[in-house]
């Protein structure tokens, strides 16, 4: 055996788990990540770190890497402008929350009714996707690659059952990207908070209800101690993929090889954070349910047809901002009728058959 292979293997699983605050030693470029997650957070804060440790151990000295949590170097939706302007190299962070910027990068994340993370890999690897994320992106001096998925995410938080589309009239919740703009639609009052802020919000009443990710994320997070009513699968984020935004100028003023580690490092990422989720959430669950007393609830038929019908008007509202708005959703819709036709016919009737016959609800 290589011991020299042996040794950089063995770095690399150590890195996965520990990572130092806030860098990571190597030689060569400097390469400052900042981060829209908490530091040590599980699910998004760790993948996070784990990306920085695995793109400073597969450059084997090809770069200086620097992580920095949400906070420890600028607020966590101060990231998108700290990297344009060239002030940090990189971030990590999910794009929809720069819709402010331009409804385009909603897409970029998840959008309401939109794909599932297969789906979405399909159209950003194959389905010309990434090439309209590069024009969206570059026109702002970034260049954004796909590093991290949640997979489908919770309905969200209530401190009341959610019984009909009337529920959601005047309902104050964090909800953040075009999911937020439909519960506009049908008379919320919603505001998009980074994570570290939701909770005492949710806690002192400043908010009624708030969507984070799923049973994982959300264990952690201890909003059971506001709101008792967690609902599944929700229409905000079916799916979709977390960036890894670089500036542009310092992603084109690197060799092959160096892309080639960035691009390997956010492919291995993007895989292991939606297969951990995936691993994690059904456990979570099961402790949100028996350990607190957590009470599980779907939304009916009719929240969601208010929901589709209230979704049709933001995506309307989005195709007017501008012609990129407009191609990256004629993009974007006629691939998931594709996608979502045969995932229907094939993944989706094996899943449904498959859970009735083993009695699986």
């Amino acid at each position: 055996m290589d011991r020299r292979k042996f040794l950089k293997g063995a770095a690399i699983g150590a890195g996965a788990t520990a990572l130092a605050a806030p860098a990571i030693a190597q030689g060569g470029k400097q390469l400052t990540i900042v981060s829209t997650w908490p530091r040590d957070f599980p699910g998004l804060g760790t993948s996070a770190q784990r990306l920085a440790a695995r793109i400073a151990e597969l450059g084997d000295g090809a770069f200086n890497v620097e992580y920095f949590a949400a906070g420890e170097r600028v607020g966590a939706f101060d990231s998108f402008d700290e990297v344009s302007s060239g002030n940090s190299q990189a971030y990590i962070g999910a794009d929809y929350y720069w819709t402010g910027k331009h409804p385009g990068f909603a897409y970029f994340t998840s959008v309401p009714f939109g794909m599932s993370t297969p789906e979405w890999n399909a159209w950003i690897k194959f389905g010309g996707g990434q090439e309209l994320w590069d024009e969206l992106s570059g026109s702002y001096g970034l260049k954004a690659l796909a590093c991290g998925s949640t997979g489908t995410q919770a309905g969200g938080w209530f401190n009341k059952e959610m019984e009909s589309p009337d529920d959601f009239k005047g309902l104050k919740m964090r909800m953040p990207g075009l999911g937020g703009q439909v519960l506009t639609k049908m008379g919320s009052s919603t505001v998009s908070l980074p994570g570290s802020q939701i909770y005492e919000n949710l806690v002192s009443g400043s908010i009624e209800a708030t969507e984070w990710v799923g049973p994982y994320n959300d264990y952690f997070m201890k909003f059971y101690e506001a709101a008792k009513y967690y609902y599944t699968g929700g229409m905000h984020e079916p799916g979709g993929g977390l960036a890894f935004g670089m500036n542009k100028d310092f992603w084109d003023g690197l060799s092959e090889y160096e892309q080639a580690v960035i691009e390997a490092a956010c492919n291995e990422e993007h895989a292991a954070s939606h297969e951990e989720a995936i691993a994690k959430n059904g456990e979570f669950l099961s402790k949100l349910v028996n350990d607190h007393g957590v009470q599980v609830r779907a939304f009916n038929d009719d929240i969601w047809d208010a929901m589709g019908e209230a979704a049709a008007e933001v995506f309307a509202d989005t195709r007017a901002h501008s012609d990129l708005a407009a191609r990256i959703d004629d993009s974007f819709q006629a691939k998931l009728v594709e996608y979502g036709t045969f995932m229907a016919n094939f993944e989706g009737t094996f899943i449904n058959q498959r859970n009735r016959v083993l009695d699986i609800i």
